[in-house]
């Protein structure tokens, strides 16, 4: 047994290994596993770039097309008009102005089918040393006053409710002293009226009024 072991250690203590045979092998080995590896990669590096291709095509499409909506939704000169004289609260509600004073007349939202509140919302830049505002609401059917309601003190106003002709006329009239300070302010007139929805494309509203440092501006419209 010791002899085998000796003859053994002697074969390989003689043995010289070919070492440009073995680099060629590791050379040739490590080619063949860079290709398997690119061959692996150019599927997904394929996939990837048509994922880019779609996006930028989407991309593209939609900006195309969002501009071709603007182009034909853009408003001319007429309709720019329009949309500057509308409310700048952003209702849409037909507004005018004069001088410091803007006013607006609307149908209150929780009018309903048988009752109804006309409002009137007045904003000045300056502070009012006179003010008249009259409402009148068109007799459709069965319409009848309920009252009248604003933002502002009543104690400042002298306010009254009558018939003229076919129609009811609410009016508020600023007291001698008093004052309608800059701002906001809303009056509202309220009344019944027969079953239905009710058609106010005939009440109108008028306000005169004079600032405090003299100046004269009158407003009105429809609802």
């Amino acid at each position: 047994m010791n002899e085998v072991e000796g003859r053994l250690r002697e074969a390989a203590q003689g043995h010289e290994p070919d070492r440009e045979r073995m680099l060629a092998r590791l050379r040739h080995g490590m080619a063949a596993v860079d290709t398997d590896a690119r061959r692996a990669r150019r599927p997904s590096r394929a996939l990837s770039w048509s994922r880019v291709a779609l996006a930028t095509l989407a991309v593209g499409v939609t900006t195309l097309v969002a501009g071709v909506f603007t182009a034909s939704h853009a408003p001319d000169d007429g309709e720019r008009g329009r949309q500057q004289a509308t409310a700048p609260d952003g209702t849409g509600a037909p507004s005018t102005r004069s001088g410091p004073l803007w006013s607006d007349g609307s149908v209150d939202p929780h009018s309903n089918t048988y009752w109804a509140q006309s409002n009137i919302t007045l904003q000045s830049g300056e502070p009012l040393a006179a003010f008249t505002l009259e409402v009148r609401i068109v007799q459709t059917g069965g319409v009848a006053t309920t009252g009248t309601w604003q933002t502002l003190p009543g104690d400042d106003f002298e306010v009254s409710v009558r018939r003229s002709g076919a129609a009811t006329v609410y009016r508020w009239t600023l007291k001698a002293g008093r004052t309608v300070p800059a701002g906001r302010h809303v009056f509202a007139g309220q009344y019944n009226h027969a079953p239905g929805g009710r058609d106010a494309g005939k009440d109108t509203y008028e306000a005169t009024a004079t600032t405090a440092a003299g100046g004269s501006c009158e407003v009105g419209g429809a609802f």
